[in-house]
């Protein structure tokens, strides 16, 4: 059972930020328009493919996907929240999170058939089995969600309510309980190891045969395009999975430089990759330009006027 104090509201501040409030409102200010840039970038995406026949292939419906997840990901965050509040946070951001990593996972995988398999790609890669990958990552992330946040049931939280974080997230959450939370943190470790580790692993297979594929390609020019295409997708990879990996694998001190780091950790993958998959994804992909210029044209005054 729920004891009162749990009920009521936990002050959840941005410490990890700065603790200054001249900077917090300079802080304030940045992410208001990294956030706005996030979704405005990521909405684009969805609407270019979407309204764009051309793009109706497996890849950008994974992108599609990918950008309504950010988008849903990085809107979780608030300032002042209450107990079922900062659960409910908990498990959508939990969900929305674990569903870029699935993600990811799966796009790798689709451009490992499109280049090492390109013949047997349309056969692999149909509109059934997209879909059937899209909605096992959806019910595998809420599955994980439910997990962890029904485990935080079993907890109580005492009269400490400050949670050293911008977000409710499990780490912080854990360190102001007052039971114990052994259970908790193997399940963490455990669970939250395979939901990273496997889907990281398999993205790092799947780029190992696609960098073999690309080797063999004759056209210089054809290998260097393709290396840097592969290469700005990785360091966002590496970016993704090594701050995540940082945060719930690499276990962490009380002191505040080590809350420091935990806190950039989390900035970079809830604001920094969200911000950068669209410029990553889209931007320098030939097709998304064309599509993206196709629907502000059809949107502009002069088009429709045209059209009349």
């Amino acid at each position: 059972m729920l004891s009162e104090n749990q009920s009521s509201i936990f002050e959840f501040l941005l410490w990890g930020l700065s603790e200054h409030p001249e900077q917090q409102h300079i802080l304030f200010l940045l992410f208001l328009w990294m956030y706005i840039i996030t979704v405005a970038g990521n909405l684009l995406t969805v609407l270019a493919i979407v309204a764009d026949t051309r793009l109706h292939t497996p890849m950008y419906f994974f992108l599609a996907s990918l950008s309504c997840a950010d988008i849903l990901f990085t809107s979780t965050t608030n300032r002042s929240i209450s107990y079922a509040g900062c659960l409910a946070q908990l498990y959508f951001f939990l969900t929305f999170g674990d569903m870029d990593i699935f993600l990811l996972a799966t796009m790798a995988y689709d451009r490992y058939i499109a280049i090492c398999h390109p013949l047997h790609y349309t056969m692999i890669m149909s509109l059934l089995r997209c879909t059937f990958m899209v909605t096992a990552c959806w019910a595998l992330t809420n599955l994980v969600a439910m997990t962890y946040t029904f485990l935080l049931f079993r907890l109580s939280f005492c009269s400490k309510k400050i949670i050293l974080d911008f977000f409710c997230d499990l780490g912080p959450l854990l360190k102001v309980s007052c039971s114990d939370t052994k259970v908790n943190e193997l399940v963490l470790l455990f669970l939250g190891g395979a939901v990273i580790l496997i889907p990281f692993f398999l993205i790092l297979v799947s780029y190992i045969h696609i960098v073999t594929a690309i080797i063999r390609v004759p056209s210089a020019q054809g290998r260097l395009k393709a290396f840097s295409t592969c290469g700005s997708h990785l360091a966002v990879v590496a970016l993704f999975f090594g701050t995540v990996i940082k945060a719930y694998l690499c276990p962490s001190s009380s002191s505040s430089s080590s809350m420091v780091k935990n806190t950039a950790a989390a900035v970079m993958y809830t604001v920094v990759i969200p911000l950068l998959n669209p410029f990553i994804y889209s931007l320098r992909n030939k097709d998304m330009k064309g599509a993206l210029v196709r629907l502000f044209r059809s949107k502009s005054p002069s088009h429709r006027t045209n059209n009349l």
